[in-house]
């Protein structure tokens, strides 16, 4: 617990920063001040059962992956929705939210994390969202920053001259490892302070971005033995190993006609950012950051079933500049960063980041099936099944004629669950697997 002291009161005192603005959700008694979109309302039957109030929802977070060992920990929310007849009940998933992270491994992965957002600021077409949050991490991956990552892990074994895998699970490869067993592994140290304003046009359909995030990081070898991270460090293929700090001056577009942000049934979002770095603002590195994606949500056969939705998301990004590599793994979005080609919210059949370049693309989909809902104790829950297809792959600007070859992408597939509680909080469970790899997830929101 004493570990968790010095990033605690970094986090405790940039929450009050956003816990200020919890008291404006009980001022809410003006009529709609402007209009919103009536495709942005809530569905009927998503509105009656929307709880007025102030509630917290929270469960343990327990999980285990070859990688992190066994978690543990809590995450919840404490959700702000105000009245059934404030004006914004109907639009809004929420007046305010924040969601608090606590989380351990066996393998001593900490985190804590701080994270706001509340639409419509003092009854305005602002939106603010803050994060504040501290991770160390000792079981991050890196197989380098080339399309080389592409190739089967008995190649990647050939090319580093380490003892030939015996084949090309993830399994395989790890046990191959031998005396170098960390060879791709770091460690991670990283605080981080993110916050942007959103400012909606278009009846709410359209949002325009602003922002500002500072993180100060330390990356070393994890363990002994030969280092994957280190060797290339040395040889001047990588910047960021060791102590650095990175900022960058956020800027983005948005459109957005999705009927509930937190469990969508019809609509579209579409998001352009644009994420700028330089050395002359407190930063190591001079970067530039693009990153494009779509997700799209349709109700399928209303008459037949109560919530049937097909889910799909497309995004592509890329990374200019005298970029750290860690930028590479990073896509900026309003809706919360994603972390590289792999893990839960990208390719989930394969290990997080384990495919890297400057450029990265990736397509998501799902068939979310609701097929039981129940009141317990109060707390209203639903539960859909959902399966899921995921691929994509990573390029090069240098390189681009075969970037979308066939060949190259990577794909898995799997099943999963989700449970709507109090229609704002959603648990997700994803089993997902490729040639490669299993992976199990259990985590908060949907993937997208």
């Amino acid at each position: 617990m004493l570990d968790y002291i010095g990033p605690m009161k970094f986090l405790l005192g940039a929450s009050f920063l956003m816990m200020g603005s919890f008291n404006l959700a009980a001022q809410d008694t003006l009529p709609l001040p402007f209009a919103i979109a009536n495709e942005k309302r809530l569905p009927e039957d998503e509105l009656k059962d929307k709880r007025e109030g102030t509630f917290v929802t929270g469960v343990p977070d327990i999980s285990f992956d070859p990688v992190n060992g066994f978690g543990y920990g809590a995450e919840g929310s404490i959700t702000f929705n105000g009245k059934r007849s404030n004006p914004f009940f109907e639009y809004t998933p929420y007046r305010s939210k924040l969601d608090i992270v606590l989380f351990n491994t066996t393998r001593n992965q900490r985190e804590i994390a701080l994270v706001f957002d509340q639409p419509y600021v003092l009854q305005s077409k602002w939106r603010l969202r803050a994060e504040a949050a501290y991770e160390i991490n000792p079981n991050l991956l890196y197989f380098g920053t080339t399309d080389h990552t592409l190739n089967s892990l008995s190649q990647i074994a050939a090319g580093d001259g380490m003892s030939s895998s015996n084949g090309d699970s993830y399994a395989q490869y790890d046990n191959s490892l031998g005396t170098n067993a960390n060879y791709n592994q770091y460690t991670k140290e990283e605080y981080i302070l993110n916050m942007s304003g959103e400012y909606s046009l278009l009846e709410s359909r359209m949002r325009v971005l602003g922002g500002f995030e500072y993180a100060r990081l330390n990356i070393t070898p994890t363990g002994t033995g030969r280092s994957r991270i280190a060797e290339d460090a040395l040889s001047h293929q990588i910047l960021g190993y060791g102590q650095s700090q990175v900022s960058f001056v956020q800027l983005g577009m948005i459109y957005d006609t999705r009927d509930f942000e937190s469990d969508p049934s019809n609509g579209i979002y579409a998001e352009l950012t644009d994420e700028y770095s330089h050395k002359g603002m407190a930063s190591d590195f001079t970067l530039n950051k693009v990153f494009l994606q779509v997700k799209t949500f349709k109700r399928l056969m209303p008459n037949t079933f109560k919530k049937f939705v097909f889910a799909s998301r497309a995004g592509i990004g890329y990374t200019f500049g005298d970029a750290p590599f860690f930028e590479y793994q990073d896509e900026w979005s309003s809706e919360g960063s994603i972390e590289g080609l792999g893990g839960g919210n990208t390719i989930r059949g394969y290990k997080q980041n384990r495919f890297l370049d400057r450029g990265i693309y990736f397509v998501n989909t799902e068939m979310r099936m609701r097929f039981f809902e129940t009141e317990l104790f109060h707390q209203d829950l639903s539960f859909s099944a959902v399966p899921l297809f995921d691929f994509g792959s990573v390029y090069n600007l240098n390189n681009t004629h075969q970037a979308f070859a066939i060949n190259r992408m990577r794909y898995s597939e799997g099943m999963g669950l989700r449970i709507a509680w109090n229609l704002s909080t959603i648990l997700r469970f994803d089993y997902a697997q490729s040639k490669e790899d299993q992976q199990f997830f259990f985590t908060f929101e949907h993937a997208f």
